[in-house]
């Protein structure tokens, strides 16, 4: 019996894409995880430094070092920009394709008159630009954070509406527009008029709600995120299920994955609650891929908060080191982000930068895994563990991986 566990550290890059001069110059420079040291440079994450972290970076910054026993890597984006639905769906094993841009001001008379169909009350708010303003508690506009056009924002406040009213605003939204995501969600606000407060323009062309500065992260936030045109039958999920082994999506992923077969924890934000189930899922019997998000870094990211995120990735390294010791010979774990979100950088979207890839499995030997061209490698690696046909996208770094407890990998 074997377990194949991914934790995503939700936007932990390790430094700007060699495409970003061309394509995102705002993100020239960005280094999440190299700048956060560069703050903190006595922050001690022990099971990152020996799993590899500062290989990954490819530089020492503060007291952390390389590790000589690391299996480590690097993994570029092959997705256009940096985003978190995106790159899971990379992640496991989807081709990414180019994505559709297109302002909220493009489908707001759409949206508006669906919303109005639908007996709920809806005004717009801002002059040239605007935005819908529903129930006097939700938002809905342009996602500023994310990648400007791919991205419609339902923001809300949960005092004075609920969450699963939010949720059906969402599918209404989501029925009526073609953007990859839509985000629906929340937080316990004093007063709805925070929202109104936050709300931005940007390039005069897209106008929604600044999430950070609006505060609906820091109380009681939930959120789903509603995708466009995934094909579930070439991930990883589907793949697995087809030679009988259950997929376990814990966090933010189980939101924006599709795994009908499997088990997925939902609406989950706080990082030691993810990583609780996530150790109790690996403990259960038979062969098992669990993937886990963990989101709290990428909240941190977008509010810019440098504290925050080096709090929150002390959690995690106390965690990874928790899954490790109850990981059995064969069990492989993987640890790696979907893009950056570099705190430092002056701007609070998601940077484009590549990605740590770290691997360890119980009795592993060093092994350099190089730089691999897309994040789909990682999904094609757990097919491969679990000798199931291969996802869509992605090469297998399986025979990179040298065991000395086991002799070989499962399967």
């Amino acid at each position: 019996m074997s377990k194949f566990v991914v934790v995503v550290i939700d936007s932990f890059g390790v430094g700007a894409m060699d495409d970003v001069p061309q394509v995102r110059p705002e993100d020239i420079g960005a280094n999440t995880c190299g700048h956060i040291l560069q703050c903190f440079p006595q922050l001690s994450l022990p099971v990152l430094e020996k799993l590899g972290l500062i290989n990954a970076l490819g530089f020492t910054e503060g007291a952390m070092q390389s590790s000589a026993s690391a299996v480590y890597g690097t993994a570029m984006l092959q997705h256009e920009g940096g985003d978190t639905f995106m790159g899971h769906q990379e992640i496991l094993g989807t081709r990414p394709q180019p994505p559709l841009r297109m302002p909220f001001s493009a489908v707001i008379d759409d949206v508006e008159r669906a919303l109005i169909a639908d007996c709920w009350q809806v005004e717009r708010k801002g002059s040239d630009l605007q935005y819908l303003w529903v129930n006097q508690a939700v938002a809905i506009g342009d996602n500023l954070e994310a990648d400007l056009g791919q991205v419609f924002n339902i923001s809300a406040n949960l005092n004075a509406i609920s969450f699963e009213e939010v949720r059906v605003i969402g599918e209404i939204v989501r029925h009526c527009v073609q953007v990859g995501r839509v985000i629906a969600f929340g937080g316990l606000l004093e007063s709805s008029q925070q929202l109104l407060d936050a709300a931005e323009e940007k390039l005069g062309q897209y106008i929604g709600i600044n999430a950070p500065r609006s505060g609906v992260y820091q109380h009681g936030f939930q959120v789903v995120h509603m995708g466009f045109g995934v094909n579930a039958s070439v991930q990883v999920p589907q793949k697995l299920h087809e030679v009988n082994i259950k997929t376990v999506l814990v966090g933010k992923v189980a939101d924006i994955a599709i795994n009908p077969h499997g088990v997925s924890y939902q609406n989950l934000v706080d990082t030691q609650q993810i990583m609780n189930i996530t150790l109790n899922e690996l403990q259960k019997p038979g062969d098992i891929f669990i993937c886990t998000n963990i989101q709290e870094t990428d909240l941190a990211g977008h509010a810019q908060d440098v504290d925050r995120y080096a709090e929150r990735l002390q959690v995690v390294d106390e965690n990874l080191g928790r899954l490790m010791s109850a990981m059995q010979p064969g069990d492989c774990l993987v640890v790696m982000a979907d893009h950056g979100n570099d705190p430092t950088i002056g701007h609070s979207k998601h940077t484009r930068e590549n990605v740590p890839l770290l691997v360890w499995q119980p009795g592993i030997t060093g092994a350099h895994l190089g730089v691999r061209t897309t994040l789909s490698d990682v999904g094609a690696t757990v097919c491969d563990f679990f000798s199931a046909s291969a996802p869509q996208n992605g090469t297998s770094f399986l025979s990179l991986l040298h065991n000395t407890n086991t002799g070989g990998n499962h399967g």
